[in-house]
């Protein structure tokens, strides 16, 4: 069989290629070509070290129409977007299963910390990697189950540390790419930099105020806060506060007090049920509202158009629009959605 790695050349995409070689497949090292963040001649030097073949694909065009363009959309309309889902659905598991496909790849691998459970033809079923610190199966919530026949996640099975052992008895370890650290595409820049050059209007100054409109002080930029933040605020003296509400339209920034800031319930759409198609009525779940967060005991509701609601068994913390509601069931992810702004 034959797969391919989407592959960065860092350690945990090059130990999935030195995994799927070991089971056997014929592997096929494809690097997506983004401005300032991969170097294609240490990744195919990597490549040819593990002995497996090498191949690029320019996504420069498609990355910044599917990904860049709705993240800065995002802040412009008051929202914390979540570029790392997007670029999961349309990017790697769009453009570039479909290149590996056109290249006779039965598989696209990814070094994702996940684990794909197939019980004797039944759904494919997602599940958290067994290093639990480094789960990320937060950002699949999209995948449906045409793509999951078609996605493998080598490492998903292994501690870091165990990945880290078998890039060195590999002897590549000191050739592979650092790991960025965050959002890809910034290149070492802050988002707000990126804003400033693409959206100034989204860092404007403007008026922080309480749930009752009083103005308690002025805020940098909208951009620079997200729901539920505390620090950064510049509002000494006050009790403590948190942000509520972002609203675009007037430039404000709303905060509130502790016993405000608990969400019981809050609105979503674009939901995704990972087993298969999406069917209305309430699921009862652990619901996890941000990367590496706590899943939280709740109820969702799904509505015929894809949208609904999650309640919290008890008051849990606030959701920001923009970001992913991601469902689960202990280690297995059910699916998820959009927080509506």
């Amino acid at each position: 069989m034959r797969a391919a790695i989407a592959f960065s050349g860092g350690v945990d995409s090059t130990a999935a290629a030195v995994l799927l070689k070991r089971q056997g497949f014929d592997v096929l090292a494809l690097t997506m070509l983004l401005p300032g963040e991969i170097n294609p001649g240490a990744t195919q030097a990597i490549a040819e070290a593990i002995d497996v073949e090498y191949a690029t694909l320019d996504v420069t065009v498609d990355f910044e129409s599917l990904v860049v363009e709705p993240f800065v959309r995002g802040y412009l309309d008051g929202l914390t977007p979540n570029p790392c889902v997007t670029c999961n659905h349309d990017v790697k598991f769009g453009i570039l299963l479909e290149e590996a496909r056109n290249r006779g790849c039965e598989y696209l691998a990814t070094g994702h910390y996940a684990r794909i459970a197939d019980c004797d033809g039944t759904p494919y079923r997602i599940l958290k990697g067994v290093d639990l610190k480094k789960d990320q199966s937060y950002v699949l919530w999209t995948l449906s189950q045409k793509i999951l026949k078609h996605v493998l996640f080598p490492v998903g099975e292994l501690t870091k540390g165990k990945v880290e052992k078998l890039v060195r008895e590999t002897g590549v370890r000191d050739m592979v790419q650092p790991e960025s650290q965050d959002i890809c595409f910034l290149s070492g820049r802050s988002y707000y930099e990126l804003l400033e050059s693409r959206a100034p209007e989204a860092i404007r100054p403007g008026p922080i105020v309480d749930t009752g409109g009083r103005v308690l002080g002025q805020h940098e930029g909208l951009a620079f806060y997200t729901v539920g933040q505390r620090h950064g605020l510049g509002l000494g003296g006050h009790r403590a506060l948190y942000v509520t509400e972002l609203r675009p339209t007037d430039n404000t920034l709303v905060v509130s007090g502790i016993e405000d800031r608990k969400s019981r319930e809050f609105a979503i759409h674009s939901v995704n049920l990972t087993p298969g198609d999406v069917s209305t009525g309430i699921i009862s779940c652990e619901v996890a509202t941000r990367y590496q967060g706590r899943p939280l005991p709740a109820e969702v509701e799904i509505y015929p158009d894809k949208t609904g609601k999650v309640r919290y068994t008890e008051p849990g913390p606030p959701a920001a629009p923009g970001q992913s509601a991601v469902f689960y069931r202990g280690d297995e992810l059910l699916g998820g959605s959009i927080i509506s702004g």
